[in-house]
């Protein structure tokens, strides 16, 4: 049965500590007024039927209740401020009872005094109405009646002492003491507790005061974190059901970060999950489905594991990203990097030195920009990189050169074995010096002689990433690798994860490793059997490829990237004017005309046409408004001649004349059909056409207007 419902307060100060933990249920909830946070984390909100499982007790305070008003305030442990006990304004009926609710533990509990309201006889002494006795102490005889010894004052310093039987009967009433309290010395002792006291310094109050503790409880409550404190002063009733529930189990969530933190003997271990995993996910691999409220997990141990991100290249497909561990068991080989720009070069050769690229792209000299005209297939060697100036807009004068920072590399041409002779000769004529702006915009390829294969570890130690390879052999301990099939895969970034190596029940020797910063996850240990016979661990295989979505990956290169400087910005173009522009037309045109006379497909340069370069010069990009078009060619030809109509004899008066064009005389076109003759000795077979039908089409042709 459960014992009476009592206030938490009221609950808090009446236990004794030696006898916890102590297990309460919530008759009534309640909800403090105060933020979670302005509590620094104390809990503030309970629920009707809630477990409380109280571990420890620990005084904080002294809340001070004004009987008369019915105010409160707080006083701390350290105030320095002494109390007097106010008398009870009820009897006592024997001198035991007044005796009983004494603090006796405490030295200044006796002596007191008490009056008595009627004469009273004790042997041979009399003890008159109203006069006050002092008890100094409690006598305990074996066989005899339990007796205290009081202490009388006389008139003119006389006075005299008496024994008591605690069993004396009448009406007693306490007397105000001249004794004074502090504050520890009250809170200490339950009967003080309970009674009322003043301060000894009536300024600060004069009224009756009641006092009660306030303790921090320290508590594990079931799905709560660890240990929870919470006020004692909070308005919430329980009863205490200890023996009740003295088999529950309090289930303690733990995130990922707080499994991480548990020992390593505690491994491994049963857990349940008891919250499902982020609605968004950064994982994308087969385990992760089953991972859902409810089901329990193996966890067999915990560390850190060393990583590597790798990605597959943009293409047709979707981009792809995994996260591999150190111990993935392929073979890669090495892959030629794609580079943009001369920035991306930059980076490239600073954490490996004698980068060799090609050139896949042309690209045409712009002299105001300091870009030099590069042709697909050549070959550069970056040396490195230095400040160089560059003239603003072409011009070559002194004040008008900007410092750019460039990067110089040789072009170089590769020759057979067949030049062995003049291999030297020609090397020192084919290379020369080439300085590339940071901020030129171009394509390279990597340039690699490598065929060698190398395992996971090796590639760590020999190069430095971001690398590109090809999986040429897979993971024979993986049942299916992802790795495998991708043209190229780009090794981003190593890094150090912490880890968790779990795998489900139904088949605890394949495990997975649970990225415990990247997926928010709630468990609990249970008390479940592990899946094997005791002893007898199984042999793990563990997964060394994790697939990861597109978040994870934009994540992580915030997180790591934020400090790297963006690429340099080419320098301000001066404006140009219409002639300028003409002239460096033309010079361009010239000099590509110029630079290349030999080749076949090369045509003589046209003679500028005057009216059309005026006519270019105007357009110009900052004109207001565009010129008018040109009007259509005015022709000054004459119409061509109308044949008259030829009179019809024998016409009937009324009628319409008939159409000379439609209508033929059967007479006239029998005629013309029966003069036409073959021309056996002509070399084709088809009609000629008639001169007259010939000189009308091309006078039709000639007199057309053409808009």
């Amino acid at each position: 049965m459960a014992g009476t419902a009592l206030s938490l307060q009221q609950f808090i100060a009446s236990l004794d500590k030696t006898c916890l933990p102590k297990i309460l249920q919530v008759c009534s909830g309640v909800y403090f007024q105060g933020s979670i946070y302005e509590l620094s984390g104390s809990e503030v909100c309970f629920s009707t039927g809630d477990l409380i499982k109280v571990t420890d007790i620990e005084l904080l305070s002294v809340s001070c209740e004004d009987i008369s008003n019915n105010e409160t305030f707080e006083l701390p442990l350290n105030h320095t401020g002494l109390f007097k006990l106010v008398p009870e304004g009820f009897p006592y009926s024997t001198v035991e009872e007044m005796v009983s609710l004494r603090p006796l533990g405490l030295d200044s509990g006796l002596p007191f005094s008490f009056t008595s309201r009627s004469e009273m006889t004790f042997e041979n002494f009399t003890l008159g109405a109203g006069r006050a006795v002092t008890m100094v102490s409690i006598e305990l005889r074996e066989g005899e009646e339990d007796r205290v010894r009081c202490h009388l004052q006389g008139q003119q310093g006389a006075s005299a002492e008496v024994l008591i039987p605690l069993s004396c009967q009448g009406e007693f009433y306490e007397c105000e003491s001249e004794e004074c309290f502090t504050l520890q010395e009250i809170m200490s002792s339950p009967c003080l507790c309970s009674r009322r006291f003043h301060f000894n310094n009536t300024t600060m109050c004069g009224r009756p005061l009641v006092l009660r503790p306030i303790y921090q409880v320290q508590a594990i409550m079931h799905l709560r974190k660890n240990v929870v404190k919470f006020p004692s002063s909070l308005e919430v009733d329980v009863v205490d059901v200890t023996e009740q529930c003295k088999d529950v189990n309090f289930v303690t969530p733990l995130t990922l970060a707080e499994v991480l933190s548990q020992p390593d003997e505690l491994f491994p271990t049963m857990a349940e999950i008891l919250e499902d995993p982020e609605t968004r996910p950064v994982l994308h691999c087969s385990w992760l489905p089953e991972l859902s409220k409810g089901q329990h997990l193996v966890l067999h141990k915990k560390g850190t594991s060393a990583m590597v991100l790798a990605s597959s290249l943009k293409g047709r497909k979707a981009q792809q990203f995994f996260l591999v561990s150190q111990q993935y068991g392929g073979r890669f080989r090495r892959r030629p990097r794609e580079f943009s720009s001369v920035y991306e070069l930059y980076v490239a050769s600073a954490r490996a030195p004698g980068l060799r690229v090609s050139v896949t792209r042309n690209s045409e000299e712009v002299e105001e920009e300091g870009l030099p005209a590069l042709s697909v297939g050549e070959q550069l060697e970056v040396m490195r990189c230095e400040r160089v100036e560059l003239a603003c807009g072409g011009s070559k004068e002194a004040d008008q050169k900007q410092t750019i920072e460039a990067l110089v590399c040789q072009r170089f041409q590769e020759f057979s074995e067949d030049d062995d002779d003049n291999e030297e000769e020609v090397e020192e004529e084919e290379r020369e010096e080439l300085i590339l702006p940071l901020y030129m915009q171009s394509h390279f390829v990597e340039k690699i002689t490598d065929n060698k294969k190398y395992r996971f570890k090796d590639l760590g130690k020999d190069f430095t990433l971001p690398l590109d390879v090809k999986v040429v052999s897979r993971d024979t301990e993986l049942e299916t690798d992802p790795l495998v099939g991708f043209p190229s895969l780009r090794l981003e970034a190593a890094l150090l994860e912490p880890t968790i190596q779990a795998s489900l029940p139904q088949s605890p020797e394949h495990c997975f490793q649970i990225p415990a910063r990247w997926l928010s996850m709630t468990v609990s240990f249970t008390q479940h059997p592990l899946p094997w016979p005791k002893d007898q661990p199984p042999k793990c295989h563990v997964d060394t490829v994790t697939e990861v979505t597109d978040t994870f990956y934009y994540e992580f290169c915030k997180q790591t990237d934020s400090d790297e400087t963006p690429p340099p910005r080419p320098p301000k173009r001066k404006p140009l004017s219409s002639s300028a522009s003409s002239k460096k037309a033309s010079s361009k045109s010239s000099k590509r005309t110029s630079s290349k006379p030999d080749s076949p497909k090369d045509l003589p340069a046209r003679p500028p046409n005057s009216s059309l370069t005026k006519e270019f010069s105007n357009l110009t990009f900052t004109s207001k408004k565009r010129p008018p078009a040109p009007p259509p060619p005015v022709t000054l030809d004459s119409p061509p001649p109308i044949n008259p109509r030829k009179p019809t004899a024998g016409l009937i008066s009324g009628k319409a004349l008939p159409n000379t064009y439609v209508k033929v005389e059967d007479s006239k076109k029998n005629a013309m059909v029966c003069d036409i003759h073959a021309d056996v000795d002509s070399d084709h077979d088809y009609e000629s056409v008639d001169e007259t039908l010939a000189e009308m089409v091309k006078r039709a042709q000639e007199t057309v207007v053409f808009y």
